[in-house]
């Protein structure tokens, strides 16, 4: 019964299906309305990827982290298990290294941590880092990975390094306990096997700490081929068992020299060549991180299942692309 001023009269049956049909079409509004916003959060979250090492490596910072980064609450997803720890390398930082490859992880679902380490007599302050002992720098992993681990509930990690970045973690794979909790690393040409002064020197003036060259800067002493810390952390075998190696190099990289002295041996190990996979490719040393070609490689060596197919298209020196 419907009431009127006079009272009440009985509601036809097509005024009650009128009624039905109108909230109906109310609640069929409301569902597309919630999708339309669910949709454009997760629009909105989509992080913009700079592959650019210009404006990449202008964010330099002593404390900043990259986008999509040390989000310390975030859960790992069924499809991505493992947290992903990035390794900047010598000179860098979190922040000017991984502006990138950061967010590209993040947005394609996974929880993304980055860390700095390494600073030495205050390098740091100036952002500055992997100036420090090599060993020393590997103990700071060492505890950054703990705490991701108890912070995610996830029972490894996979680990993603520039330059000293994709070499230092194999310390601690090898000395400090660090095979069991990751199963990947992956190097963007990493110094596995040293480089020269040369080579130093020019990473170095790139990132304005020609004077860190020598006493300032162990690590940089350590990484010179034929020194007594690459001599021992290859010795015995390159790589550990259990844990999935990938390197990702070029045939122009003017900082690890010779580029074929990143690559590793051994069991697990799967080394890329980038102008195998595009001529195009004329990225070297410092662009790597701003390689579109290059962080699909990595994508796909942390996810193998879904291997990555980038576009052949020109990538240049620095720059990246």
């Amino acid at each position: 019964m419907e009431r009127t001023g006079g009272g009440y009269r009985t509601l036809k049956s097509t005024d009650y299906s009128r009624s039905i049909h109108m909230k109906r079409i109310a609640a069929a509004a409301v569902a597309v309305f919630a999708a339309m916003a669910v949709w454009a959060a997760g629009a909105q979250a989509q992080l913009p990827v700079i592959y650019n090492g210009v404006l990449g490596y202008a964010h330099v910072s002593p404390t900043a982290s990259p986008p999509g980064a040390n989000n310390w609450s975030c859960k790992p997803s069924s499809a991505h298990p493992r947290p992903v720890v990035l390794v900047h390398g010598t000179f860098a930082d979190m922040s000017d290294s991984w502006q990138a490859l950061s967010p590209l992880l993040s947005n394609n679902g996974y929880c993304v941590f980055a860390l700095n380490y390494g600073s030495y007599d205050g390098s740091g302050s100036l952002g500055i880092y992997a100036t420090g002992p090599i060993e020393r720098s590997a103990e700071e992993l060492s505890g950054f990975v703990n705490r991701v681990l108890e912070a995610t509930g996830a029972s490894q990690v996979d680990l993603v390094g520039h330059s000293q970045g994709g070499m230092m973690p194999r310390y601690y794979l090898k000395n400090l306990g660090g095979a069991s909790k990751v199963h990947t690393l992956v190097g963007l040409a990493p110094s596995n096997h040293g480089t020269t002064l040369g080579g130093l020197a020019t990473l170095a003036e790139f990132f304005g700490a020609t004077g860190l060259i020598g006493a300032p800067c162990p690590a940089c002493e350590q990484q010179l081929a034929g020194s007594s810390f690459v001599a021992a952390l290859n010795s015995g075998g390159e790589t550990v068992p259990g844990v999935e190696y990938t390197v990702i190099e070029s045939v122009n990289d003017e900082v690890v020299t010779p580029y074929t002295s990143a690559f590793l041996s051994g069991s697990g190990v799967t080394n890329i060549t980038l102008q195998q996979q595009c001529v195009l490719d004329q990225g070297e040393h410092l662009s790597m991180p701003y390689d579109h070609i290059a962080d699909a490689d990595v994508l796909t060596a942390l996810d193998p299942v879904h291997p990555q197919h980038p576009l052949c298209t020109p990538v240049l020196p620095i720059t990246g692309g």
